[in-house]
């Protein structure tokens, strides 16, 4: 019920990762990465559809060797979700993949190697309509261009961004999105603020190896945040030294944040003290852990006392304010004559919201099929 973002997104051209569409407008697209090896198909696929489960867009899945090539031909055909093929250096994986199905190509041109290799794997995109990521990381910048800026800079990423891209203008393509990634904040952010004014094509965010699940969730919040209420980005990844699946989630919570895209429940809560009349933590943590299957958008607000509780509950579509035994129940903004008993909040308001998002997934089921 909270009002949409007034971020104003950066104008890009349209991509298609499978049937993901990327820029000009379209939701930013939440992407994880595989950590399983891809010889493993089995836990491979269990990796993909877990992430799936919770939302992602698209996966990533590196493909180093001609033995990977042919197990991501069997992921593929277990998977719905698009699958980006990680390759590095080799030309002939890419073909490969390309001929199993593959739905975007992460490879930078520049690092292929002769202009016969570059040119055969521009022509498979082409011809499969397989478009391409150029993937800028300050770590592994060419050698040149470390030794041209001494260490990783803006100008740096950004010169190493528009060598590959070159290529792919001289070789006519345009199907391709870039990203410009570094582990430290204000390098990344300052990268692709540069790259934004320099190119129509879409943008990948990421802050890259950004550390362990908290300490890389806050620095990916503050460097993408930065970025996307700019109006920059187009897909984004959060990576964390984690189970990829945390990465999904804290992506679509990034997202969330920044009214920009919504999932699942947004949930409202105190931070709590001596006022509050029931366990709000405890509450908020096990319905959040209860509730993860719920994909429709909702905004519920639990709040310990009434100092904060009525206001947050006007403008959410379900809330409760934290009363002496008992607390007052709000839906849609308006109170309601029910009021929950404090010992069985969990349940009683798990069962209210439910019963609201099958009401809202019906509700937009029928407004879709109207237009």
């Amino acid at each position: 019920m909270h009002n949409e973002s007034p971020i104003k997104r950066r104008q890009s051209t349209r991509i298609y990762v499978g049937d993901v569409p990327i820029g000009d407008g379209a939701p930013i697209a939440v992407q994880s990465m595989t950590n399983t090896r891809t010889t493993d198909v089995a836990a491979t696929v269990a990796q993909i559809q877990a992430l799936e489960n919770v939302g992602a867009d698209i996966v990533r899945v590196s493909v180093p060797t001609m033995d990977a090539a042919e197990a991501f031909k069997l992921i593929k055909q277990q998977v719905n979700i698009p699958l980006v093929a990680d390759i590095h250096f080799d030309y002939r994986i890419a073909l490969k993949v390309a001929e199993y199905g593959v739905d975007c190509l992460r490879i930078n041109p520049g690092n292929i190697g002769r202009e016969d290799r570059i040119r055969a794997v521009v022509d498979c995109a082409r011809d499969n309509n397989i478009p391409i990521r150029i993937g800028v990381n300050g770590g592994s910048l060419e050698k040149d261009i470390q030794q041209k800026y001494g260490e990783p800079t803006p100008d740096a990423l950004v010169e190493s961004a528009m060598r590959h891209v070159d290529i792919l203008d001289r070789l006519n393509f345009d199907q391709f999105k870039v990203s410009v990634k570094a582990s430290d904040v204000f390098l990344a952010v300052d990268s692709y603020r540069r790259l934004a004014q320099q190119i129509r094509q879409p943008l990948h965010l990421g802050i890259t190896e950004a550390g362990g699940a908290r300490a890389g969730s806050v620095k990916s919040a503050v460097g993408l945040g930065m970025l996307l209420a700019e109006g920059i980005g187009d897909t984004l990844r959060v990576s964390l030294a984690a189970d990829p699946v945390e990465e999904i989630k804290v992506g679509f919570d990034i997202l969330k944040s920044l009214r920009i895209r919504s999932r699942g429940i947004n949930f409202i809560a105190c931070p709590t003290c001596s006022r509050q009349e029931f366990d709000v933590i405890g509450t908020v943590n096990e319905l959040e852990q209860r509730l993860e299957d719920i994909t429709i958008p909702m905004d519920v607000s639990v709040i310990g006392c009434v100092v904060n509780g009525p206001g947050e509950a006007e403008v959410s579509h379900l809330g409760i304010a934290g009363g002496n035994r008992k607390s007052a129940f709000y839906e849609d903004g308006l109170r309601q004559k029910e009021r929950f008993d404090n010992d069985n909040v969990i349940e009683q308001l798990e069962a209210k919201i439910r019963a609201k998002a099958s009401m809202l997934d019906t509700a937009n089921r029928i407004d879709v099929t109207e237009k």
